[in-house]
């Protein structure tokens, strides 16, 4: 059984998990699988799969101690609230956004919250070119996280966070959504909308075509 003590906690995803929330309801199936990319400490993962029951959540992460997180944050659902089910959050994935192969087939849709800006620029890429081998035609891809618009930040505290990310490692930082759109349109996906967010953050929907 998982170890509660293997539970990570990310504070932002209580501040940020119902207005995300909001915005999954209007965009995502009704039904199928929904891939959510860098699940992190799996919070987001065990939040929404309860909220949408209906839809099979698959979480991932490229790191194993996240990995660890997911279980222990789905094994507390589980325990607390009778009505879950394995059938609504699966065992989580190994998988990494820039490798050619995904350890899965196919998905009704794919979510990513706040990683690409704290990864390589690579990891944006490999998320669009795995999505695109993925997602049937229509389908979302969902982004989720602070960006800069035309190439200017949209708050001053984005401009010091993107600084403090750099900081860390220079291969990180806010992305222009511009140039995510270009990578986005070279692997047959469409801008479809674009939804401001508390905390100067954006909910981002692309299309597959």
């Amino acid at each position: 059984m998982p170890d509660p003590s293997e539970r990570r906690h990310a504070p932002a995803t209580l501040r940020n998990r119902d207005a995300i929330l909001d915005a999954l309801r209007r965009v995502l199936p009704e039904r199928g699988t929904v891939l959510e990319i860098a699940s992190g400490s799996g919070q987001h993962a065990a939040y929404f799969s309860k909220a949408l029951p209906y839809i099979r959540w698959q979480p991932s992460d490229v790191d194993r101690a996240a990995l660890r997180s997911i279980r222990a944050w789905s094994d507390e659902q589980t325990s607390s609230d009778v009505r879950s089910s394995s059938d609504t959050l699966i065992e989580p994935l190994l998988l990494d956004a820039t490798s050619n192969t995904w350890p899965i087939s196919n998905a009704d849709a794919v979510v990513c919250i706040n990683m690409i800006h704290i990864a390589p620029w690579a990891a944006c890429e490999g998320l669009f070119r795995g999505a695109q081998r993925i997602l049937p035609r229509s389908a979302p891809l969902i982004l989720y996280g602070p960006f800069k618009i035309d190439g200017r930040h949209t708050a001053s505290s984005n401009e010091e966070f993107d600084q403090f990310l750099r900081g860390r490692d220079e291969a990180w930082g806010v992305r222009d959504l511009g140039a995510v759109t270009e990578v986005a349109e070279s692997c047959a996906f469409r801008l479809d909308e674009q939804v401001s967010m508390p905390a100067n953050n954006f909910t981002v929907i692309y299309r597959r075509h």
